[in-house]
């Protein structure tokens, strides 16, 4: 069931009407649904009953309300992705930080502000793995009047990446916390929610784009994968970037793209080839060593339009090799604002605050090595040595409050100890965490630039590194370690990209600036979901500035605790 009306909103001035405009409203209804993939029957949570769910159209700048119902067996949230919602941290939507959890039978309206996000985000579920099946697309398009800064395409389409278990997600969840190790690796990727043709019981539902010959699609792209970043291509196809998490790029064109875990990707496919069928492809990166994942790969296939003999089996694109971390890291320095006088770039070069983060996967010993991790031990992770702990009250309530005893603030601004992160053989006592709620508190407009810096402990790996409240800009990155006098001197702040996830490389690190100009309660943390379940997230809280449009906006009706 989907529901939608509109609420007008008028502002009348001296018997005048100045302004008015329509508000959206929508009803979500979280149940679970049946559904049959790989021969399996598999009962998950939808929205509405739709897997993937609703897509939500939008123009820039508008405001739109979402009625959560919750007619499921579990806690759920909902988070809209890369929507940095000025002043609203109360409807962000992650579990424990800014609202407590709709529980079974309840209900919860948020608003969503929209205010310079122009292109592709999508909206997920924020608690515990429940994204997994939980999750859309939100498509924003340019003010009425305006259009996009490359030429109109003719046709566009969703691809969400997915990932597909015969397990209750729930169920592997909570093994990979009961058991202390790596949770179960996936059965199936996903791209709108079919697994394709190289799966058991699957070519019939495989999703199939028909094409004309000569015309232009948008592909808005979207990583829901929990785990992994993924390598995307079409055979024979080439793809032309323009966007990137609701942040229009500088054109380019690629064989292929690299895209994270809550990472959105627009491109250009030219339907410029013999007609014919094409498979689109996705598989995984995976660039932990001897790590367990799902190597498997997903398609769909692009079908043109017309009278011909098609080839006996579509042709296959090429995927960069599952480890490839050039590919990975040269895709996604390719990417640049695209800085014209319509989309002007606005990068902090007085920076009030310095920052530098490392990112590590941890372990705790268990008593008698009984615990799933290596040796025996319980895997954890960590942002400045610190796994974080949620806490039972969220953490906005309590800063809003000012209840004493919920989160700490002195989360540091740079490790407790510095070493060669990135080296092959690391002691052993550098790989236990600290255990804390703690964040850091930052004054309204100050500036920050941080450093997230991979480390080697147990295991280098890609971190895709998201932070709500905020689009950053990301003006350095490279593989090993920081170099605090060399590597700012090839700062890109002309036109570097703007995200709101990005992929810090194995053993390597990435540079970020963002001006704190939205007071709240912001949440910071890896999009590999069981990095994020292990502890590797940190908060922001941004003060109140002085005037009345820099204060948080006062909380509507929270879920309870």
């Amino acid at each position: 069931m989907k529901v939608f009306s509109l609420q007008v909103f008028c502002i009348i001035l001296h018997a005048v009407i100045l302004h008015c405009h329509a508000q959206a409203r929508y009803t979500f209804v979280v149940e679970e649904t049946p559904y049959t993939r790989l021969c399996n029957d598999n009962t998950i949570l939808t929205v509405n009953g739709q897997f993937p769910g609703p897509t939500l159209y939008v123009n820039k700048g508008d405001t739109i309300i979402v009625d959560v119902i919750n007619n499921a067996n579990y806690n759920i949230t909902l988070h809209w992705h890369g929507v940095s919602q000025p002043r609203n941290p109360w409807s962000d939507g992650p579990e424990w930080i800014t609202q407590c959890p709709i529980q079974p039978g309840a209900n919860f309206t948020q608003t969503i502000i929209f205010s310079n996000e122009e292109g592709t985000l999508w909206w997920h579920a924020h608690s515990d793995w429940a994204r997994a099946t939980v999750h859309g697309i939100v498509v924003i398009y340019p003010e009425n009047g305006n259009s996009y800064p490359f030429p109109k395409p003719d046709v566009e389409v969703p691809i969400i990446l997915g990932e597909w278990w015969k397990s209750n997600i729930y169920d592997v969840y909570d093994e990979s916390l009961r058991t202390g190790g790596d949770p179960n690796i996936s059965d199936a990727y996903m791209i709108n929610g079919q697994p394709g043709d190289l799966y058991p019981c699957s070519s019939p539902g495989t999703f199939m784009l028909n094409v004309d010959y000569g015309l232009t699609y948008l592909l808005r792209i979207i990583n829901a994968v929990v785990q992994d970043i993924h390598f995307f291509a079409v055979a024979n196809h080439s793809l032309t970037v323009v966007g990137s998490d609701a942040s229009y790029t500088k054109p380019f064109t690629s064989d292929y793209i690299t895209i994270s875990p809550g990472q959105t990707i627009d491109v250009l496919l030219y339907a410029d080839q013999k007609p014919d069928y094409y498979y689109m492809a996705a598989k995984t990166y995976a660039s932990v060593f001897n790590a367990s994942f799902d190597n498997t790969t997903t398609t769909a296939i692009i079908q043109y339009n017309g009278n011909y003999t098609p080839s006996s089996t579509p042709s296959f694109p090429n995927l960069p090799f599952y480890n490839d971390t050039n590919a990975s890291v040269n895709f996604t320095g390719r990417l640049r604002s695209l800085a014209d006088v319509n989309h002007p770039v606005d990068v902090p070069t007085n920076i009030t605050h310095e920052f530098f983060y490392t990112l590590s996967v941890n372990a705790f010993p268990c008593p008698n090595s009984s615990c799933a991790g290596i040796n025996g031990t319980r895997l954890s992770s960590s942002v400045n040595n610190i796994s974080f702990v949620y806490p039972s009250i969220d953490i906005l309530e309590a800063y809003y409050n000012s209840i004493n005893g919920v989160f700490g603030t002195q989360f540091p601004d740079f490790p407790p100890l510095v070493f060669n992160y990135t080296a092959q053989n690391l002691p052993l006592e550098f790989e236990i965490p600290r255990r804390a709620t703690e964040v850091r508190v930052l004054d309204y407009n100050s500036t920050i630039e941080l450093v997230f810096q991979g480390t080697n402990l147990l295991a280098g790996a890609d971190h895709p590194m998201h932070l709500h409240g905020f689009s950053f800009y990301v003006v350095g990155w490279g593989l090993g370690n920081f170099d605090k006098d060399k590597d700012p001197l090839n700062y890109n702040l002309v036109d570097p990209p703007l995200q709101n996830t990005i992929a810090v490389p194995i053993n390597g690190w990435t540079t970020i600036r963002f001006k704190a100009n939205n007071p709240g309660v912001w949440f910071m943390h890896c999009h590999l979901d069981r990095h994020m379940s292990w502890g590797m997230n940190t908060v922001f809280i941004v003060r109140n500035g002085n005037a009345s449009n820099a204060r948080l906006l006062p909380p509507p009706s929270m879920p309870p605790c």
